[in-house]
């Protein structure tokens, strides 16, 4: 990205700083409605705490256009309004209080109930107090929305906006500046008699009239400079030239001899052509503004009927670069509270520690402020995943490109959950302290999944990079020892709570996973060790991973109850029982699914596997193959009911996907109906099944130069091959991409499925390939598509059939 793409972004964002910097004091001062009349029953108490605890601030910031009101002779009227609604405020609530009394106790129909609502009808105070509160409202909302549109106009338009909102300040900066001249004349000795007269010490004092007007003229001269160049209304060559006069001319007419009368209002008359100019900029512009406006609105009625409404959300996001946008925003709020701190008379020392809690509480103060607070945090804890991958020499890694985006959806969340603008300013910073440890929990999940799967492909891989061992293990030990730390000292400092429950559940949750994925890692690493083929990895590995998903399952148990005792009996909201609700559906009630879902599929896998018979040496040496599974060596196999030799530990999760042989397609389960028909069926089947069973190899070209090896010579025959020995973490990797392969594979499988059977019913006397001999009907196409296509993927696979003209 170049220096100019830069810089253009970066003026583009603060541009769009001003709008929101607009809808943060209009929600400030609660869009014109009185706190008291539209807080909830559970902050009135904290809001009533707010203005008693602090009047100052109450003050300074419901008051923060002061000057501006009183330049345009607002103050008076503010003051008078102010004046009434405090004056008036307790009466009205006291009155709705007892009226509310009275329908509780009589019904809404009761007469004392009536008669309090004639008189809440008949008071003329109520009735001015409503029409202001009611056009505060309406004035507050229509900033809001206009403020809001401005935000999310285009950048050319939004150019257009601010020289429009330019030109017009420039035209009232000139009014005050001609005015503030003027008074300096009045005051002062003839300019024009010492210009005449030549009086040059009275000119060239430093402190003299023309040394005071000097910057006055100056800058009315660049303001109208300005003006001429960025004004949208009509350009005329003439008027173009003039304007810069046009904005002097008061200061230079006033040097003359005229009346007072004349001299008061030429700042009004020099301010006629900007403000006509400007005025017929906002009539030629307002068709062009509507129809921008609508403009808009088609495009994302358009957008979202294409491409629907999550992609139009995206968009305009990236388009807005609202991020950055909120974190600028955040910043200059807090930079403008600091400031504010730094020049406030007071003769006690500023101190560090109060000095950042007080820029902490105004700055989760509004609800734009918390979103400006949201950006920075999640930029913090992105670079904290950058900092952690650079650290594990990792650079490909979806968790930690979604890291920053999930906590600040996080941290809004608890925000909006736990009522944080509302709250007291000391309240609002405890809450606040909750959270962002709540936060930190949270990301140490993040960095746990940012690590467990480096650390199952170390070994797993059998990387023997040390460096990365040691980097990965001393993260894991970071993730045990904060939570630790974390927990010493919040139970240490607060006393037993809701919060402290889970915060305490987050941290154990953590450290058990770390755990769990220390303990998978160990059991990989001892298989790398291993010559044979670790059949128990599997059971191991599943146990310790039941046991992990148990716990967690157990502290999702324990949240929700937490939580329905928060909702319960602390602070009840829609937002936090609309959490509760996905967190009893995806935390608890999809997980004990998906749990019971897998033990079920692994109780029946044993099941069946247990009921096959365990191959003996003679047959296993008589066999002398890998398994068509794993490709790994076999020192004890199960075999089907087709007669063919796989590991228990490969067929167990080859049964998870379904229940017919990977090679020959048959089921290698039968029921005990099944069994008696066949019987009938074929009496000499029994029969069959009792003689002595010889397994003939395929001898084709693809297999002759394949040596073979028995259980007896183990080991040694693999370095005299060249080949590496292999390990049960390798057979396991292979089990689980085959059986993930085979949906994709099924459809390209059909074609190959068909070609095979017809192939092997037309050459039953080929050597290349042999036929199972089964009184089964062939099986369907789509679970023999998958099996020949687990099956074409082996390229040292031998096929067996047992045959009674060979024996």
């Amino acid at each position: 990205m170049s220096i100019r793409t830069q810089v253009l972004g970066l003026v583009d964002v603060m541009m769009r700083v001003p709008p929101i910097m607009v809808i943060d004091e209009i929600l400030k001062i609660g869009m014109g409605v009185p706190s008291q009349l539209s807080s909830g029953k559970g902050y009135a108490m904290d809001t009533a705490t707010t203005s008693k605890a602090k009047p100052q601030e109450a003050s300074n910031s419901t008051d923060t256009l002061a000057s501006i009101k009183a330049f345009f002779g607002m103050s008076s009227e503010d003051s008078a309004i102010s004046s009434i609604s405090n004056s008036s405020q307790d009466i009205l609530e006291h009155t709705i209080e007892n009226a509310s009394k009275s329908a509780q106790a009589g019904g809404m129909l009761s007469s004392n109930f009536n008669s309090l609502m004639d008189e809440l009808a008949n008071d003329g105070m109520l009735g001015n107090i409503l029409n202001i509160t009611t056009v505060k409202f309406v004035v507050c909302l229509l900033g809001f929305l206009c403020a809001a549109c401005i935000f999310m106009l285009w950048t050319r338009h939004l150019v257009m906006v601010y020289m429009f909102l330019t030109s017009l300040g420039l035209t009232f900066l000139s009014y005050w500046s001609n005015v503030s001249a003027l008074e300096l004349m009045e005051q002062s000795p003839s300019i024009l008699e010492d210009l005449l007269s030549l009086n040059t010490t009275r000119l060239l004092d430093s402190g003299g009239i023309v040394m005071t007007l000097a910057p006055h003229i100056i800058a009315q001269w660049f303001m109208g400079m300005l003006f001429a160049y960025i004004h949208l209304g009509p350009r005329y060559a003439l008027l173009q030239r003039s304007m810069p006069i046009i904005f002097t001319s008061p200061i230079l007419l006033a040097m003359l001899p005229l009346s007072s009368g004349i001299v008061d209002k030429l700042p009004v008359i020099a301010g006629l052509t900007p403000i006509i100019l400007t005025k017929i900029t906002l009539m030629l512009s307002a068709m062009d503004a509507s129809r921008t406006v609508y403009n808009g609105y088609q495009y994302a009625v358009n957008f979202v009927s294409n491409f629907g409404l999550s992609a139009l959300i995206e968009n305009e996001w990236q388009r807005l670069n609202v991020p950055n946008v909120l974190r600028l925003f955040w910043i200059i709020r807090i930079m403008q509270g600091g400031y504010a701190l730094l020049t406030v008379e007071s003769d006690v020392p500023l101190q560090l520690f109060p000095a950042i809690e007080k820029l902490l509480v105004d700055g989760c103060e509004t609800l734009t402020a918390v979103l400006g607070m949201t950006g920075v945090i999640s930029m913090i804890c992105h670079y904290i995943g950058r900092g952690f991958q650079w650290y594990l020499l990792t650079y490909d890694n979806d968790e930690e490109k979604s890291l920053g985006t999930v906590s600040a959806v996080l941290f809004y969340i608890l925000a909006l959950q736990t009522g944080l603008t509302s709250l007291a300013p000391d309240r609002r910073f405890v809450r606040l302290c909750r959270n962002l440890c709540l936060l930190v929990t949270a990301l140490l999940h993040f960095l746990h999944n940012i690590v467990s799967p480096i650390l199952m492909s170390l070994s797993a891989a059998r990387n023997p990079s040390r460096k990365r061992h040691v980097r990965a293990l001393s993260v894991c030990a970071f993730l045990i020892l904060m939570p630790v730390g974390l927990l010493y000292y919040l139970w240490a400092q607060h006393s037993p709570s809701t919060w402290l429950l889970a915060v305490t559940a987050f941290s154990v949750e953590v450290i058990i996973k770390v755990l769990v994925s220390l303990a998978t890692y160990t059991l990989f690493l001892l298989d790398a060790r291993r010559q044979f083929f670790w059949e128990k990895l599997d059971d191991y590995l599943y146990y310790v991973r039941a046991f992990g998903n148990a716990v967690e399952f157990c502290f999702g148990i324990l949240l929700f109850v937490n939580g329905a005792w928060i909702l319960v009996f602390e602070s009840g909201g829609a937002i936090r029982a609309i959490m509760m609700c996905i967190h009893a559906y995806f935390n608890i009630w999809c997980e004990a699914r998906a749990g019971w879902s897998v033990f079920m599929k692994r109780r029946s896998a044993v099941h069946k596997i247990s009921a096959l018979p365990e191959a003996t040496p003679a047959q296993l040496q008589a066999f002398d193959d890998v398994c068509a599974i794993c490709y790994q060596e076999m020192y004890s196999a199960k075999i089907t009911r087709c007669r063919h030799f796989f590991h228990g530990v490969c067929l167990r999760k080859w049964l998870y996907v379904q229940d017919r042989c990977p090679l020959c397609h048959e089921i290698m389960m039968y029921t005990d109906k099944a069994e008696e028909n066949a019987q009938d069926a074929d009496p000499a089947a029994p029969a069959q099944a009792e003689q002595p069973i010889r397994i003939y190899p395929r001898e084709d070209a693809n297999n002759a130069g394949v040596p073979r090896r028995s259980p007896e010579r183990g080991a040694e025959a693999a370095p005299e091959e060249g080949v590496a020995p292999t390990n049960a973490a390798a057979a396991l990797a292979n089990i689980d991409n085959a059986i993930a392969n085979l949906a994709s594979e099924a459809a390209a499988a059909e074609t190959r499925a068909a070609v095979a059977s017809s192939a092997s019913s037309s050459s039953s006397n080929s050597n290349a390939s042999y036929i199972t001999a089964s009184a089964q009907p062939p099986p369907s196409t789509a679970n023999s598509a998958a099996a020949v296509a687990t099956a074409a993927a082996s390229n040292t696979t031998h096929i067996f059939r047992l045959s009674q003209e060979q024996q």
